[in-house]
């Protein structure tokens, strides 16, 4: 049941089945989503929880809309079926243990808390009470000039490393003037 060609109009399908849903009662979208699409979310390493939070943060915030939830998701599909070699996780990062909000790497506040919580989301190991992109990550990505997804793919890339994030963080601001 993994899609490859049909990926993305499948996630958009399945997003606004999910916006439906939320319209006709927020309350019950959870159980909608995993009704409707759960088996195939699955199988792409993807999350209901997921879905939802991105339905409900668009309906109550106005983003981060499906185009961030495809981006975003599409690299947490790739992880999966290319790192984890399409394995889900048995454990969930342990939200007691993040760094505080305003814990800093090279000058940056929010850094260290969003790289702990990028990677656990690439690993499909966020507790339902996360979301990767909530306001307060929005805020910071958008402080930044980031993509949440360009973010994610970079916590990847750079294995995590603060330091290493912080230093591309730094050099993409230089480049756009800032």
């Amino acid at each position: 049941m993994v899609s490859h060609y049909d990926f993305a109009p499948r996630f958009t399908e399945a997003y606004h089945c999910a916006e439906e849903a939320y319209r006709r009662d927020p309350a019950s979208t959870l159980s909608a989503i995993a009704t409707q699409s759960g088996a195939w979310l699955a199988a792409n390493g993807l999350t209901n929880q997921a879905l939802y939070d991105y339905v409900d943060d668009d309906a109550r915030y106005g983003e981060p809309g499906i185009h961030r939830a495809l981006m975003i998701e599409s690299v947490r599909r790739d992880y999966f079926l290319n790192v984890q070699e399409a394995r889900t996780s048995a454990t969930f990062l342990d939200v007691d243990a993040m760094p505080p909000k305003d814990a800093e790497v090279d000058g940056i506040a929010w850094l260290p808390r969003l790289i702990v919580k990028a990677r656990a989301k690439l690993r499909g190991e966020l507790p339902p009470s996360l979301m990767y992109g909530c306001g307060g990550d929005r805020a910071f990505l958008q402080d930044h000039d980031l993509d949440p997804a360009e973010f994610l793919s970079a916590v990847w890339r750079h294995d995590a490393q603060p330091t290493a994030i912080a230093a591309w963080i730094h050099s993409r601001t230089k480049r756009r003037g800032s």
